[in-house]
């Protein structure tokens, strides 16, 4: 399997000349759906799910569908069955690729608002997509999607991920909100929770893609 990291949280998974697209939002780039037979979303937030960009990718590929959370599947209601929701607990067979889903909760933004639905995707029991969400999946993870940066998240809590999932590789995700500076610092922190573990964690640049 090959993963392609895209703009922000958005990856692209490729097998066997099958493809899915997990998470193409508002920062993703261009080209998100070029090939692809299906999209995951994890939840509603914009720099996750572009519902215009979407629909016309839909509509331009009658071998596109869509798995997602409640509330994306509600939003996307108009496009029938080619939409399908899953949510924690649930395992499918998606474009030739196994995805096992983990997690029900978006990690707090503001206090006392309860949080939206946010579902994660372990594909091929590799490749694990959190959202935005410190999930823990229920079986072990060989290649963590690694949120490196994000509003809900602190440097120590990337750290402590790390060692509860401990994934043999992790790639970071959710990297589209911080200028070069920031990057630098979020990555030494990437490197360092990998050193002390003794695995390959890493920063993606987008486009760069790796075979696992």
């Amino acid at each position: 399997m090959r993963l392609t990291k895209l703009g922000h949280a958005c990856v692209r998974l490729q097998k066997d000349d099958r493809t899915l697209v997990i998470d193409p939002g508002a920062f993703s780039g261009d080209d998100l759906y070029a090939g692809a037979e299906a999209v995951l979303i994890t939840h509603e937030h914009f720099d996750h799910f572009d519902p215009d960009a979407l629909r016309a990718a839909v509509a331009a590929d009658p071998r596109l569908q869509v798995w997602t959370s409640r509330t994306v599947a509600q939003n996307l209601a108009d496009l029938g069955g080619r939409v399908h929701e899953v949510g924690h607990g649930d395992a499918v067979t998606v474009a030739g690729f196994d995805v096992h889903v983990y997690g029900e909760d978006h990690e707090i933004l503001v206090p006392d608002v309860p949080p939206i639905p946010n579902t994660g995707f372990l594909v091929d029991g590799d490749v694990f997509h959190p959202g935005d969400a410190l999930t823990v999946p229920g079986e072990p993870v060989r290649t963590l999607c690694l949120p490196g940066n994000a509003p809900w998240m602190k440097v120590p809590e990337l750290y402590q991920y790390t060692r509860v999932v401990a994934p043999e590789r992790a790639f970071v995700i959710h990297d589209g909100l911080l200028n070069d500076i920031g990057l630098t610092v979020m990555s030494s922190h990437v490197e360092a929770a990998g050193k002390e573990q003794g695995k390959d964690f890493r920063r993606l640049a987008p486009g760069e893609s790796v075979d696992l």
